[in-house]
């Protein structure tokens, strides 16, 4: 089933890896919705620090995916392939994809989409897919994060910052949350946290310790690595689970292991776009069940930076490299 859908479309090409600029918008053959797929005509596609990685060479698309960036796109419905049930032409929706975000239409296995919430529009909803699957995989299936605990974030205004900090707080979490200024820390403390943590101007052992009054945090969520590592496993508390997503300050590090041991601590990590369909649609599952009705209430939300055309994707990723809160959009459609 499909509607009429042009052969041809604009999306945005990497010329060679490179900085923003190297990102040029060129028209490529629409793709098919295949077995199990559903074709998008793209509303807006969210920017995320993978499609940086990519755009510098860093982080090439798994086998299968299309070359075209982006991981995430809201929209609605205009094709539906073989073995799919539960969704209809026209239906407004936003999907994690493993690529591809960046273009007029977009393909995305039939259980990695889900409907746009109530209470978001099409910018808001290109904002969810990426750190909302990201986030709740992480924090609360493989730390088992649960309420009570003391739960840290690191990089608190980032689009993984701001919805760790809105979710965990929202199932009953202690938040804390570090960030490079006074401005936003301030944001972080709207969005949920009990204590933000500034820093370039405060150390976050001594403030993790002395908020839990000497116990530690039970969960961190880390995308800087580096010495990080060490600091993170000093503040933690017994039991404590420390997940890792990203290294932007180093994957490399020596450290003291023997606190990993006295006190029970455990160290583990993932990525998502590599992950299989039916890994993301048992993540997709929970979030519909435990997360959406908070985003159609209204209680929680992605927080939306700036949004750019399409054609405009170098200027954007010049945002994504420079400071920034939240997420950055690109709308492709009215």
């Amino acid at each position: 089933m499909s509607e009429s859908v042009p052969s041809m479309m604009q999306a945005i090409a990497i010329r060679e890896p490179g900085g923003p600029d190297v990102l040029v918008p060129k028209q490529i053959p629409t793709p098919e919705a295949g077995q199990g797929e559903v074709l998008i005509k793209v509303a807006a596609a969210g920017i995320n620090r993978p499609d940086v990685m990519q755009r510098i060479g860093l982080y090439p698309p798994p086998p299968g995916a299309p070359d075209t960036p982006g991981l995430e796109v809201s929209g609605t419905i205009a094709a539906i392939g073989s073995g799919v049930s539960g969704l209809s032409l026209g239906d407004r929706v936003c999907a994690l994809v493993s690529g591809g975000g960046y273009a007029e239409y977009c393909v995305a296995p039939a259980p990695q989409v889900l409907p746009v919430p109530a209470n978001l529009d099409m910018v808001a909803a290109a904002g969810v897919p990426e750190t909302f699957f990201t986030v709740w995989s992480n924090v609360f299936d493989r730390a088992r994060l649960e309420g009570g605990e003391c739960f840290l974030v690191h990089g608190g205004t980032s689009g993984i910052g701001t919805t760790a900090i809105q979710l965990a707080h929202a199932f009953g979490a202690r938040v804390l949350a570090t960030a490079g200024s006074d401005e936003k820390c301030a944001v972080c403390c709207d969005l949920g946290a009990d204590r933000a943590i500034n820093y370039r101007s405060e150390d976050f052992v001594s403030v993790a310790k002395e908020f839990t009054g000497g116990k530690g945090v039970d969960v961190i969520l880390d995308m800087v690595g580096g010495d990080y590592a060490a600091r993170n496993i000093d503040c933690m508390a017994e039991d404590g689970r420390l997940v890792y997503i990203a290294f932007l300050e180093g994957f490399k590090v020596q450290m003291n292991l023997m606190p990993i041991m006295l006190k029970r601590l455990t160290l583990t990590g993932s990525t998502l776009r590599p992950r299989s369909v039916a890994e993301k649609a048992a993540i997709a599952q929970a979030l519909r069940d435990k997360v959406w009705p908070l985003l159609a209430e209204g209680k929680i939300s992605p927080v939306i930076d700036s949004t750019f055309a399409l054609p405009e994707a170098a200027k954007a990723h010049a945002r994504m490299d420079a400071a920034h809160i939240g997420k950055i959009i690109l709308k492709v459609a009215n």
